[in-house]
């Protein structure tokens, strides 16, 4: 279905957009994107970096004693 697209397609469906929201409110929600974006690859890296400083903690068995015989 999107195959069939192309260049036209594109340009009328922008020219539709800009036209039903404004140049406005397509910019403020690009930022918002981009706050967005920015915000979720801070997570990322925080994220990276606490598992590289726990990754020298050692791992604790956290099965109850009744379902150890289980596995």
């Amino acid at each position: 279905m999107l195959n069939n697209i192309g260049l036209p397609g594109l340009l009328l469906i922008a020219v539709v957009v800009l036209v039903l929201f404004g140049r406005g409110k397509i910019s403020s929600l690009m930022g918002e994107v981009g706050k967005g974006i920015t915000a979720f690859k801070k997570g990322v890296s925080e994220g990276t970096r606490e598992l590289e400083a726990d990754a020298g903690d050692t791992v604790k068995d956290v099965t109850p004693e009744t379902d150890k015989d289980k596995a």
